[in-house]
């Protein structure tokens, strides 16, 4: 069983880019982040003639989430139980389902912007309350992951140069407490390996030439429970999606499982 996550910037801009990726890869569930689009927007009828279920979490704007499936999409919950608001709003940030014999989170936390900014505090809030959400699942038998862009980098290794970002969000020990608390819960970081050079980066800004000199982050992450972490066979990053015209910034992380 093949399962990815990927924060595609703009599920309209890249949609061609993810049918033919889907096709390619032989994927059978992908958690999406950063849809910008509302749920009539959602591209569902050209997933569904790929043979793809999908669940949306949508509202426009920049948030959005997404679970796809070819193999069953059962028990859907959009949001994040007993999840913080910010400006009035429980954003689209969250959203789970289980597929066939696996239960998944596809997830995209708050990006915090500044430590000394509201958002930041939101952000340790909504980490806080995914912990309580996904609880019983981590502990559960069966197999159970929470994928998505978490804007964090686990250890100073996931950045390119850690004394770029001093003083900044994703790096902060808070930040980084919020997921050891994740893995406190039963929930294991499952590492994938890189298709080039050294770390497996999973995201590169678009400026400054960010993707050609590999100045990335590790913040798309998967941390699966033990029977989920057990079962993996691979983990790795696609890199080739993040090149070319049009590419998101992110690339997708794939994990096969064997069950």
């Amino acid at each position: 069983m093949r399962i990815a996550t990927w924060n595609v910037n703009s599920i309209t801009a890249r949609l061609p880019r993810l049918l033919a990726w889907l096709e390619s890869s032989g994927t059978d569930v992908l958690c999406v982040q950063e849809t910008k689009c509302t749920a009539e927007q959602f591209p569902a009828a050209e997933l569904r003639e790929l043979g793809y279920e999908s669940a949306v979490n949508a509202t426009g704007r920049w948030n959005g989430v997404a679970v796809v499936s070819r193999v069953g999409l059962d028990d859907v919950v959009r949001g994040l139980p007993g999840g913080p608001e910010y400006e009035g709003v429980q954003e689209p940030r969250a959203i789970s389902a289980t597929c066939g014999p696996v239960r998944v989170w596809s997830v995209y936390v708050p990006n915090g912007r500044e430590v000394a900014h509201d958002h930041y505090a939101y952000k340790l809030r909504w980490l806080e309350a995914l912990k309580g959400a996904v609880a019983e699942d981590a502990a559960g038998p069966r197999p159970f992951a929470v994928l998505g862009d978490f804007n964090i980098a686990p250890t100073d290794e996931d950045v390119f140069d850690r004394s770029l970002f001093e003083g900044s969000t994703h790096v902060t020990e808070p930040e980084r407490a919020a997921l050891e608390g994740l893995r406190g819960a039963g929930l294991a970081d499952v590492v994938p390996r890189p298709l080039k050079y050294d770390h497996p980066y999973t995201y590169w800004d678009y400026r400054q030439l960010c993707f050609p000199k590999n100045r990335g982050m590790r913040i798309d992450l998967v941390y699966g429970n033990e029977p989920f972490a057990s079962a993996v066979g691979d983990s790795y990053v696609d890199r080739e999606e993040r090149k070319g015209k049009g590419a998101s910034d992110h690339a997708p992380v794939v994990v096969d499982l064997k069950l």
